[in-house]
């Protein structure tokens, strides 16, 4: 199978508005017939993605830019906790919620303009997977696609899973190896002490000492100390922290707004039920109106047939009795 056809395709599909999909993809399958077998089977078997995947592809489709500062903010936030800088972290952590707050406000904007209205949930998974992309390159990257078909998230420790989280694997584009910050090795001039051989340390010349007594007196990177690692991992956590009670409180006044609607709801019942009876003893009124009408009119349809013929008759009449009078 033609995996650039098929992944064009997707491309296309998962660009279009929400609802049409379905349609387009089983157009797309049926085009693809002339491929071969594969293509269209695959084409068939490209999944809907979620509301709030799809509102994540607009975002990447139409605001590209909007993602490209949280993959930049991600790259600045893993430095600084590979370097365990807990200041930046926590600054970081600040920027990153007024662009999160941001980017939510534009997939809101750009999925109401190609027909879709982003509920208080789908706008949390929306915001819960940008902030997945800024934790993790391989997010990102599945983010940027504009092929996601389902939410993600991340818990600060393991990699986001991407597992069924994108419609075409193989054309994103791998994420980059992130460099390991470890420790300055010695010049490679001076071998391990422990390396070496009985033989060759009775057989040293006496002119490698001082290169050996220089390499050992070479300063090692001190190893970041426990209270910096502490004040690192104590930044994020207040990050995930702060994360989690935005959710949190977005979906207490979403519960708050159906607990509203349903009280509406439940008042207005009986008033409809009762507007739906009356309604119904109108329409059964105005049947049995209706019947009455219509004989009533075929009725007078008839005598008034028969009022136009006795006319023509008593003209006719009028014309024979004048005509013989003369």
């Amino acid at each position: 199978m033609d995996d650039k056809a098929l992944a064009a395709i997707a491309f296309e599909l998962y660009a279009l508005p929400f609802d049409d999909f379905v349609a387009a993809r089983t157009a797309a399958a049926k085009a693809a017939v002339g491929s071969g077998k594969e293509l269209p089977a695959a084409v068939k078997a490209l999944p809907k993605p979620s509301v709030a995947a799809w509102a994540v592809n607009m975002l990447a489709i139409h605001e590209p830019g909007v993602l490209a500062q949280l993959a930049e903010l991600g790259q600045r936030m893993r430095s600084a906790q590979a370097s365990l800088d807990a200041a930046a972290l926590r600054e970081l952590a600040r920027e990153r919620r007024t662009l999160l707050g941001t980017a939510v406000d534009t997939a809101r904007s750009v999925a109401e303009r190609r027909g879709r209205t982003i509920s208080a949930t789908i706008a949390a998974d929306v915001e819960r997977t940008l902030q997945a992309m800024t934790a993790d390159e391989g997010a990102t990257a599945a983010v940027q696609s504009g092929l996601l078909l389902q939410a993600l998230s991340a818990d600060g420790v393991d990699t986001v899973d991407l597992d069924g989280a994108v419609a075409v694997p193989g054309a994103v584009p791998a994420p980059r190896a992130t460099p390991q910050l470890t420790p300055k090795q010695p010049p490679a001039a001076a071998p391990r002490q422990e390396e070496r051989t009985t033989a060759e340390r009775g057989t040293r010349k006496p002119a490698d000492q001082p290169r050996l007594k220089a390499v050992r007196e070479t300063p090692r990177p001190a190893s970041p100390s426990a209270l910096e690692k502490a004040n690192a991992a104590l930044a994020e956590a207040k990050a995930a922290e702060e994360a989690s009670a935005r959710l949190a409180a977005d979906r207490q006044r979403q519960l708050e707004d159906t607990e509203a609607e349903v009280a509406h709801l439940t008042r207005e019942t009986p008033e409809l039920r009762d507007r739906l009876k009356a309604a119904e003893e109108q329409l059964e009124s105005a049947r049995k109106s209706l019947g009455t009408a219509a004989a009533e009119a075929k009725q007078a349809a008839r005598a008034a047939d028969k009022a136009k013929r006795s006319a023509m008759l008593a003209q006719e009449r009028v014309l024979r009795l004048g005509n013989t009078r003369d």
